[in-house]
């Protein structure tokens, strides 16, 4: 029999929860992030920073950005080779089956070759935390780890938790047992990544280690906490804090870059937008969307998608819940035809959810 780690879902962590899947949801239909090639690649550099700035690499962002381009960098041969690793770990993370030891430590040796003389297999003693000279935490001794770890996985491939909850436990899982020389920390966060962006791929581009790094005191603080009570749900709601906040910043740039680059165009925009927010009950990009409907009653949803830097999909999407509510609707055929807002609405059921 498998035994479940010790954790409680606390009320506050079911609401993060809720919050977490209804951003998520908007990022990936409501915005182009998903087709953001430049911002995935520079989320990708803040990811790799601040996973190994929380452990002490002390290269730059901008250096990080060099070293993944392939340009010398004046560092610690160290940390270059940690920003290596680390990319090629995360260059890979859809590749790995996150119950699978195999691919753990796979990961670990991806993430830590030439650096650990343990590099990909389990340690073989003990390891402790330090502050100073005093023991902060010491790892289970190294006959247990493999058990432990196989224990771990085998609970998280057969329960049924929400995959948000399921990933910071494991997080907080992995930094409990220690199972390595070194890169615990590392691999904690990679594997929360995973977990998550199996269950949306878009999580392989949220960087949420960097809220981490900006909150590393409250992070430490999170799995000590969780630590003195031999439950997770202090890390749970920590963890899913800095997961909302990282997803609300995406949409901020998101919907930054959908009104444009134009400042008199954003001002004059902006408050009508605001106002169909009000009145209707809708997100913004479902406002813009009328707003361009009303100016452009010709306009066609390929060229909305275009005006608004998102995807097709997701305007489509945004339509078709316009619709449904009876604000829009489309007169005559997609080419030729025209779009008629209305002034009234026709179901008293709020579309802000998508």
């Amino acid at each position: 029999m498998t035994s479940k780690p010790p954790y409680t879902i606390t009320e506050q962590a079911a609401d993060y929860l809720a919050k977490i899947v209804e951003a998520a949801t908007r990022l990936e239909l409501g915005t182009g992030f998903g087709q953001d090639v430049r911002l995935r690649r520079e989320n990708r550099v803040r990811t790799i920073h601040s996973s190994l700035a929380i452990e002490g690499n002390t290269l730059s962002p901008a250096e990080v950005r060099s070293v993944i381009e392939g340009k010398l960098v004046a560092g610690s041969q160290e940390d270059i080779k940690e920003v290596k690793n680390a990319y090629k770990a995360y260059d890979q993370i859809m590749g790995f089956d996150p119950y699978a030891i195999h691919d753990f430590l796979s990961a670990h040796r991806m993430m830590t070759e030439g650096l650990v003389a343990e590099s990909g297999m389990f340690r073989t003693g003990d390891v402790g935390v330090f502050d100073g000279h005093e023991v902060v935490h010491m790892g289970a001794r190294p006959q247990f780890v493999p058990d432990l770890v196989k224990e771990l996985f085998d609970w998280a491939a057969k329960s049924v938790l929400h995959p948000v909850l399921k990933s910071a436990i494991l997080h907080y899982e992995i930094e409990t047992i220690h199972p390595f020389a070194d890169g615990n920390g590392r691999m904690g966060r990679l594997w929360q990544t995973l977990i998550l962006a199996k269950w949306n791929p878009i999580f392989a581009w949220i960087p949420m280690e960097s809220v981490l790094y900006e909150k590393r005191q409250g992070y430490y603080d999170a799995i000590m906490a969780a630590r003195k009570a031999n439950d997770s749900s202090f890390f749970i709601e920590f963890a899913l804090l800095a997961l909302y906040e990282t997803i609300v910043s995406q949409l901020g740039q998101q919907h930054e870059s959908s009104f444009g680059d134009d400042g008199e165009y954003v001002e004059n925009d902006r408050k009508y937008v605001e106002k169909y927010v009000k009145k209707f009950a809708i997100n913004p990009t479902q406002a813009m969307i009328i707003r361009l409907m009303t100016q452009n009653p010709g306009i066609s949803a390929k060229n909305i998608a275009e005006r608004m830097n998102l995807s097709s999909r997701g305007i489509q999407k945004n339509i078709g819940l316009l619709k449904s509510r009876g604000l829009v609707e489309r007169i005559g055929a997609a080419k030729g035809g025209h779009w008629l807002v209305k002034s009234s609405v026709s179901s008293s059921q709020p579309l802000n959810h998508d």
